[in-house]
């Protein structure tokens, strides 16, 4: 009777364990799968976003960088994929191992139950067992061989009862085990596939690279001088955003406020916009509602010539001919301009934090409109060059840069 019971509390213990494991890989393995749905979906945006664009395309530099985010992409995709067949092949072996163990219980539950079973025929009669509770020499020895035949009677139905049980769930692992297994083979198949394309795109990353080494000095200059632009605009952003400042200062101190050459001297209301705006670091939209990073912030190696280092103050997105920019959060436009050597820039401010949205060809706000989260602020410029359709666009918290990609989600 003991040994059941501890065998009973073993199977439980047993079965709580495996399920918290079980558990613990679910979790990772939804991790996993959402992971992969959002690699997936950005080499879907890549294929539609820049391959369109390379259609009328003619730079070897700018098709080689969107290649190589593709190649970036591809290479992500199948080490999650790999991470997700490495999960399964875990449970798989767990799951036969516990396989295993149930058998050898199983085994050992059936062999108990025939010897009580044949025990119990050879003392089956009604009078043997009435002889039995006769034969005692008083009553409370009767008393207790009646609760051991009723304990003995109780005994063989549990033992029943786990055998039902562990077949069942013996039945449950084995049906578990064949999924298991033609969902690995199906990561095996689609990784296959991957690395097919992957193998493809290395190919031509190749002999575009041979191409270009072959007038790198060229590029290297091109690179140079497209740098200068863009750090001479970026200069213009500064300086709008100081005078942004000096201007709100001005009118801002008349109500009460401190003011400060480097930071917006705020009122109570839009200190509370700067406070919710920063709560919400790592959850803001994007700026359009798709696309793709092709330059992120900071200063890095040039993605094609590497020996040139070049410097972003924000991100570029590469997003769809005719999309419309949004605001990533609630606030006041604070100065929408146009610049010589660049398209038209908005400047939106959320308390002490401002956004920028850089390559605009057309503005649908003007100074001092209230705008809301996701609001269209205008239309992105398309290259009649390159075909690309590029927004520019920054963080600033007072009159300094910020990364854009700590801000928006998953970005």
């Amino acid at each position: 009777m003991n040994n059941l019971k501890s065998r009973l509390i073993l199977l439980v213990l047993t079965a709580f364990l495996a399920l918290g494991g079980v558990h613990a890989q679910s979790s990772e393995q939804k991790k996993l799968e959402a992971q992969k749905e959002r690699l997936q979906d950005e080499i879907r945006q890549i294929n539609s976003l820049l391959s369109q664009q390379r259609k009328e395309r003619k730079s070897v530099l700018e098709e080689l960088e969107d290649l190589n985010q593709k190649i970036r992409v591809r290479r992500e995709l199948i080490k999650v994929t790999n991470q997700q067949a490495n999960l399964l092949n875990r449970r798989i072996n767990a799951n036969q191992k516990e396989i295993k163990t149930l058998r050898s219980q199983l085994a050992e539950l059936k062999k108990d139950y025939a010897a009580m079973i044949r025990k119990s025929y050879k003392s089956k009669s009604q009078q043997s067992r009435l002889m039995f509770l006769l034969s005692s020499e008083n009553f409370q020895q009767a008393f207790k061989r009646m609760k051991y035949m009723q304990q003995y009677a109780a005994y063989r139905k549990e033992q029943g009862q786990e055998i039902v049980a562990t077949t069942e769930k013996l039945k449950a692992l084995n049906d578990g085990l064949v999924v298991q297994r033609r969902e690995k083979q199906k990561l095996i198949d689609e990784n296959k596939q991957v690395q097919a394309q992957l193998e493809k795109e290395l190919g031509s990353q190749r002999s575009l690279v041979d191409a270009i080494k072959q007038k790198e000095s060229t590029y290297a200059a091109q690179i140079r001088k497209k740098q200068k632009e863009s750090d001479e605009i970026d200069r213009q952003i500064d300086k709008l955003i100081k005078e942004a400042i000096a201007r709100s200062n001005r009118e801002n101190t008349k109500k009460g406020a401190t003011a400060s050459s480097t930071s917006f001297a705020l009122t109570a209301e839009a200190r509370l916009v700067g406070q919710d705006f920063r709560q919400n670091k790592g959850k803001l939209p994007w700026p359009v509602e798709k696309g793709v990073v092709k330059m992120r912030y900071g200063t890095q190696p040039h993605p094609v010539v590497t020996s040139v280092k070049i410097k972003s103050n924000g991100v570029r997105i590469a997003t769809e001919k005719g999309s419309r920019a949004r605001s990533v959060f609630n606030g006041k436009v604070l100065a929408v301009t146009g610049y010589k050597g660049g398209n038209k820039a908005v400047l939106i401010q959320h308390g002490n934090y401002i956004s920028v949205y850089n390559n605009l060809s057309k503005v649908f706000v003007k100074e001092g409109d209230v705008v809301n989260t996701k609001e269209q602020i205008g239309e992105v410029f398309t290259n009649n060059v390159t075909n690309e359709t590029l927004l520019k666009f920054m963080i600033y918290e007072n009159n300094k840069i910020d990364n854009p990609s700590d801000w928006i989600y998953r970005m």
